[in-house]
């Protein structure tokens, strides 16, 4: 066998499959079906990174009209009988939550969360649940971003740009403060231009149309594989519940199960929990958290980037604001106070701008077994959060939103405290 040959039978399989491989990334896959019913319902409950961080399933979700979308982080995750995906369940509700978050999401993903469904949103609704532990000095963190950043919905909003404004000189600028979005030196070029509020060239535009057609291909081949859905979860909580929703047997119901949880330890905090997470360095934690401030954050700038997203398209939102579990607050000597001044500030950030439907829990903190542990909603949070939003559901008024994005996206409010 000449070299030739010898170099071509090793060689050549490879080269045929990328070039094929390249071929399929830019072609436009139309034999490929989208996201079935079954594989939607499956990522609803998922909160898998790949199912946050890609496009086709929540874009199949929101267009089919049957799921309520729920921005939040960690909360989600906490699966017990009034958990809403078990509450929807168990009383044949009209729509099934699909979560969108996971532990260390904060608003800056959610931004682009959204804007990848605004279409199918438009004039529709949303619950956010607000995480006051979001709104720390520096925002959300680099390797906490980077898990979630998401290109192709980057590169979508990139592509959907015509003239750019406020908002997006402030996306485009906060993401040039990750490293997972500096290392794309092509993005990082056309994030500077929309940053300085100049235009995007043809040659921009056609790179990111490009960039963008093959992250959705990769996207519809890859999108759908990992998915672990909690539904099984679901369904075993829903059996706790009795046929027929009555609030007061609902809520001694929750009483009593948050009462069995939490008898390891003196915070009613979940078992499991404490004996994880708390116990192996509780002598640590005492008066641990006496410096926390959430009043100073860029979280509260990426935040109005989010609420001026739902301005432009009309989608009504219902926000969540959970408390901190005060016998934890007091053991860490997290200061109520603060927390107190953290909720004025963000009710304000809302109600000024014509955000109305907010559940603000701040003062639920010493309510027995509200909370499943430090910082999440627990038994009965959950079943009083599910009476506030059906109330919202069956609203029929309309959002009469008045943006103030020069004052929410200063400096100014993302440092000082509300008075």
């Amino acid at each position: 066998m000449t070299l030739k040959k010898k170099i071509f039978f090793a060689v050549g399989p490879f080269a045929v499959a990328a070039l094929f491989i390249v071929a399929l990334l830019y072609s436009p896959l139309e034999f490929i079906k989208e996201p079935s019913e079954k594989k939607v319902h499956e990522a609803a409950s998922s909160m898998s990174v790949n199912v946050l961080k890609g496009s086709e399933i929540k874009r199949e979700a929101m267009e089919s009209g049957k799921y309520l979308p729920f921005f939040g982080s960690s909360e989600l995750s906490r699966v017990n009988p009034f958990h809403p995906s078990v509450l929807a369940k168990k009383y044949d509700r009209s729509y099934e939550p699909f979560l969108l978050g996971a532990p260390g999401t904060q608003s800056l993903t959610h931004f682009f969360m959204l804007n990848s469904v605004k279409k199918p949103l438009e004039n529709k609704k949303v619950v956010f649940i607000i995480s006051p532990q979001w709104f720390v000095k520096k925002g959300v963190s680099d390797p906490m971003y980077s898990l979630f950043y998401s290109p192709i919905e980057t590169y979508e909003w990139l592509v959907d740009l015509d003239e750019t404004d406020q908002t997006d000189q402030y996306i485009a600028g906060r993401l040039l403060e990750f490293e997972s979005v500096k290392s794309d030196t092509q993005l990082k070029k056309m994030l500077l231009k929309v940053k300085n509020g100049e235009e995007l060239s043809k040659a921009d535009r056609r790179k990111a149309y490009y960039k963008y057609k093959r992250l959705k291909n990769e996207d519809l081949l890859f999108g759908q594989i990992g998915i672990v859905s909690k539904n099984k979860r679901i369904d075993k909580q829903a059996t706790y519940l009795p046929n027929q929703y009555n609030f007061n047997e609902l809520d001694a119901l929750a009483y009593k199960i948050g009462q069995e949880k939490t008898n390891n330890n003196p915070f009613e905090i979940s078992n499991g929990f404490y004996s994880n997470r708390i116990m192996p360095m509780k002598g640590k934690l005492k008066d641990s958290q006496k410096k926390f401030n959430y009043i100073s954050s860029p979280e509260y700038a990426d935040f109005e980037a989010f609420l001026e997203l739902l301005a432009k398209n009309n989608i009504d939102a219902m926000f969540v604001i959970p408390p901190v579990n005060k016998l934890w607050s007091d053991y860490t000597g997290l200061s109520t106070e603060m927390l107190d001044d953290f909720s004025k500030k963000i009710n304000y950030q809302l109600t000024s701008q014509g955000f109305n439907n907010i559940v603000d829990f701040t003062d639920k903190r010493g309510e027995k077994y509200f909370m499943e542990d430090t910082i999440h909603i627990g038994w009965r949070g959950w079943l009083e959060m599910d009476t506030q939003l059906q109330e919202f559901l069956k609203s029929d008024s309309k959002p009469d939103y008045k943006m103030n994005p020069e004052l929410f996206f200063s400096k100014e409010w993302q440092t000082e405290q509300y008075k």
